[in-house]
């Protein structure tokens, strides 16, 4: 399969018809790294955004742009549209990004968003950017792309999200969409660039805080809930049991796998620290005897009658090792926590079928 090209290599957003965008680039650490925005004239938050409305008719748009594009661990992504209601962000619409590999140098993605911005204008729908969506393949989107992506997003767009889709987990029978921002002390780091373990150390930066989920809340009008009831009654009884099903070998087999590779990395990673940790410390040594073998022959010259040694750049003599970049660590301990969260979700509904599977059928026994 080929490689995809970067979803989008800008998000613009006309002011008026002969508006052009001025685009931020694009983070290219993997090939699917996520769009960077340009800033939008809509009002920026004086507070963090508290909660995310989301129209229905959205939610089935990115479950329909899975489906028709995303293939096994293949990650969609596209834009979000709406607009900033106090503390309350409502997405009210969506587009998604084409599919095209390295070989469609012809498509120009900025006309593309210029062309669908103009558009949704036209019919007067909602056409300011407030985040971007993505898909993951069973809860694996704690990445580097998505970190530099939400953080462009987020310095350009105060009140910007993103979107997580997880269809694996949707299948098994609940709908799994998660929206997340960066905490403001991840934004300072970022700001900052200093991503060393002293900087990240002294802003108190752990996988635990890297990441703030904001509620979601899904509205629909009173006709499609009226529908959807409708539906709900007509449905076929079979459909109902397949949420009872059991088996779910494959499903956490292959979660528990993503989990032991992730663990395999954060093991390579602390043996690379380790590892600096002791240079370090060898450094340190060589540096002390060193000095103390140039004051012990500065007292001997200075016992004959002769001029002390001349003075010399000990940082240039003893280089600091390079410490191993921390930000990646933290990614991975945090992708490691979400495995896990999603491992006992499951296993805990897994468990409630079972123990309803027990008793009924001791109840026909």
């Amino acid at each position: 399969m080929a490689d995809r090209k970067d979803s989008a290599s800008a998000i613009a957003v006309p002011e008026d018809e002969e508006s052009t965008p001025t685009p931020i680039p694009t983070p290219t650490s993997t090939p699917t790294s996520t769009p960077t925005p340009t800033p939008t004239p809509s009002n920026t938050l004086d507070s963090p955004v508290k909660q995310i409305q989301i129209e229905g008719l959205v939610v089935l748009k990115i479950i329909k742009h899975y489906q028709e594009e995303g293939q096994g661990n293949e990650v969609v992504q596209g834009v979000l549209l709406g607009l900033v209601v106090e503390d309350r962000l409502e997405i009210t619409n969506c587009f998604p990004f084409p599919q095209h590999t390295e070989d469609d140098a012809d498509f120009d993605e900025v006309q593309y968003q210029m062309e669908m911005m103009r558009s949704l204008r036209h019919v007067n729908i909602d056409h300011l950017h407030v985040g971007w969506y993505q898909s993951t393949y069973y809860g694996s989107f704690v990445s580097r792309a998505l970190l530099d992506s939400q953080f462009s997003y987020q310095h350009a767009i105060e009140e910007s999200v993103v979107l997580v889709y997880d269809p694996i987990k949707t299948a098994q029978g609940s709908l799994s969409l998660k929206a997340y921002r960066l905490t403001p002390k991840l934004m300072e780091i970022c700001k900052e660039k200093d991503f060393t373990p002293e900087g990240l150390k002294k802003a108190s930066i752990g996988f635990e805080n890297m990441f703030e989920e904001v509620p979601i809340v899904i509205k629909n009008s009173h006709l499609i809930n009226v529908l959807m009831w409708e539906m709900e009654q007509k449905s076929a009884v079979s459909d109902k049991q397949e949420l009872l099903n059991l088996s779910s070998s494959n499903h956490l087999e292959k979660s528990l796998q993503l989990l032991m590779d992730r663990v395999d990395d954060m093991s390579q990673d602390i043996v690379k620290y380790n590892t600096f940790s002791r240079n370090v410390s060898k450094q340190q040594q060589q540096k002390h005897q060193y000095l103390q073998r140039r004051q012990q022959e500065n007292t001997q010259r200075q016992t004959r009658g002769e001029p002390p040694l001349p003075e010399e750049d000990i940082s240039k003599m003893f280089k600091p090792p390079q410490p191993p970049p921390r930000m990646d660590t933290l990614l991975i301990a945090g992708q490691i926590n979400t495995y896990c969260q999603h491992i006992k979700e499951f296993t805990s509904q897994n468990l409630g079928k079972m123990f309803m599977a027990e008793a009924l059928q001791g109840h026909n026994v």
